[in-house]
């Protein structure tokens, strides 16, 4: 962490790029380096080797950005994912997490004034999803960018073909009750 924004160019020199999921620089570091680059970095008399966060100092950087949460890359939500035809009660705090769904994604038209919200002109309190979404998490947790950071994935948005079925688990039944089903694993898909 620098003091000015000289750091920026000293990662640059080294190959490290940190922009989050918004295109910023963020102002801590978790680096993987190498002895090297390590070297480099440690002669520089601005950075700070060492700092200890409290959790909710990466809630700025999270999604949905408007709201104020305690929430960050380690204990995020509750949320609740949309599926198509569900119908949930808009309220203050849960509409900047599903607004972005309302308005980007399934192309509506949301004002809030005074007297309520008000969805395409008519007051409501209540939205019915026309999509499925999807919540992604990277598998590298602390180095991923991923929904936390940019929320929910529309159906019409996931793009591919599945090749093949890599684990199937039986959702209805216990680990040691026949839960993996054992017969789907590594088949390729028609």
């Amino acid at each position: 962490l620098y003091d000015d924004s000289s750091w920026e160019e000293t990662f640059r020199q080294i190959g490290l790029d940190n922009r989050n999921a918004q295109g910023k620089m963020a102002p801590i570091y978790h680096l993987p380096l190498t002895k090297k680059m390590y070297e480099t970095l440690s002669g520089n008399k601005k950075l700070i080797s060492k700092i200890v966060m409290e959790p909710e100092e990466y809630a700025g950087q999270m999604y949905p950005l408007n709201l104020h949460t305690k929430w960050n890359r380690n204990n995020y939500g509750p949320i609740w994912i949309p599926a198509k035809g569900a119908t949930i009660t808009l309220t203050e705090d849960n509409l900047p997490i599903y607004e972005r769904c309302i308005v980007a994604y399934e192309g509506n038209k949301l004002e809030i004034k005074p007297d309520g919200i008000y969805i395409n002109g008519e007051k409501t309190d209540q939205y019915t999803f026309k999509m499925d979404y999807y919540w992604m998490m990277g598998d590298n947790r602390h180095n991923s960018a991923d929904s936390r950071y940019w929320g929910f994935v529309p159906e019409d948005h996931v793009v591919g073909k599945p090749i093949v079925v890599w684990l199937s688990l039986d959702k209805d039944r216990g680990w040691f009750d026949g839960k993996i089903r054992w017969n789907r694993l590594f088949k390729w898909v028609d």
